[in-house]
């Protein structure tokens, strides 16, 4: 394999008429990175993975691999190539020639575009396959067919649109493994669109969420669960409870804000977010931070209504909601939940340490 390059994205627009797809994006991805462009469906990662690959034209801004600016390049010329959701094989040609079929038309020779092919189902393991049509394989050798078939094409950058949608849970994380010891080995970037935080979080060195044709954060997996920076963004990646309300004091160190049912709230004074008496605040507490029981510091804790119980093995989440504050969720574990049960109706409740909430940044989208 050619070695990787970096792919940068300067001021990315894409308009269809009105409508805006893609909003201003800017975005490094450094050679040898897994990158996943991760939001909900309609959020522009895939029309933005598209216009890397050439398959949309930008309606304002440039993209570049390495020192090239490749905007008005077509596909072919690129150095990106990209594995399709559907696979897209052709159904009367067996593997290999669906494998060498980029080659074939490039003029090589049959002999060595098949060598090559061969070469290229060694690496995703579906050499023993060879010989047999796409509709006697199953989902996962299909997609492994597709990856091969991008890859013969000796890109500098691959790009995965949502490649384990069609695949069942088990073989979904079979598959992810491979995937990634696959982008270790080649050392090139794959790029890779999912609406899956599992599989971002999973897969990625570099987590992308996009949210109404803008990037709200990009940063390793860690970043953006433990410091979600906006609160479309704790809420997408789970397992963070969002409260929102108004500045109402400011301290040394902290300060102190209302929810519209009339509660207080402290949080730590974050100096650069400028925040004042009377402007809005959001902050985010992690689920798995909040503590069932009395004994909360003021303003790190309240009292909520049991909306609703899921078993989840190992840990069981309670929803519950309170005065001004809804949707409030807290994660307890398993056998700590069943020496003290709750019922939905049950008052309880809830305490958070000031080191466990994190202050919101407006969203980019809002």
């Amino acid at each position: 394999m050619s070695k990787g390059a970096d792919i940068e994205l300067i001021d990315v627009t894409k308009r269809y008429g009105a409508a805006l797809a893609v909003e201003s994006v800017s975005l490094k991805i450094p050679a040898g990175t897994y990158c996943c462009l991760l939001g909900p469906s309609g959020c522009g990662k895939t029309t933005t993975l598209r216009m890397m690959a050439g398959h949309e034209s930008i309606t304002e801004g440039d993209i570049r691999l390495g020192n090239t600016v490749v905007t008005d390049l077509p596909p072919a010329r690129r150095g990106t190539a990209m594995m399709f959701q559907s696979y897209a094989l052709f159904p009367h040609l067996d593997t290999v020639d669906n494998v060498a079929f980029s080659l074939k038309m490039k003029g090589v020779d049959k002999a060595s575009r098949r060598a090559k092919a061969m070469e290229m189902l060694k690496l995703v393991h579906m050499d023993h396959l060879a010989e047999r049509r796409p509709a006697q394989l199953s989902g996962g050798q299909q997609q492994r067919v597709a990856l091969a078939r991008a890859l013969i094409t000796d890109p500098q950058v691959l790009l995965l649109d949502e490649p384990l949608s069609a695949l069942d849970p088990f073989l979904k994380i079979k598959v992810r493994q491979e995937l990634k010891k696959l982008q270790l080995q080649l050392g090139i970037s794959f790029i890779h669109v999912t609406h899956s935080q599992e599989e971002a979080m999973a897969l990625s060195d570099l987590v992308v969420v996009m949210n109404g044709g803008r990037i709200e954060q990009a940063g390793t997996p860690r970043e953006v669960f433990n410091r979600p920076a906006t609160a479309f963004v704790a809420r997408f990646m789970g397992d963070h409870n969002v409260i929102a309300g108004r500045v109402t004091a400011i301290g040394d160190d902290d300060m102190t804000f209302e929810v519209p049912g009339g509660a207080s709230f402290r949080a730590p004074r974050a100096p650069q977010s400028g925040l004042e008496p009377g402007e809005p605040v959001e902050i985010a507490v992690r689920t798995d931070r909040v503590t069932l029981g009395a004994g909360a510091m003021p303003g790190c804790g309240l009292t909520g209504l049991v909306q609703n119980i899921e078993y989840h093995g190992q840990k069981v989440q309670v929803a519950l909601n309170a005065p001004g504050v809804a949707e409030f969720a807290v994660q307890v574990p398993e056998t700590a939940f069943f020496a003290a049960p709750l019922s939905v109706g049950d008052a309880v409740p809830l305490a958070w340490t000031p080191q466990d909430v994190h202050i919101l940044k407006a969203s980019p989208a809002a």
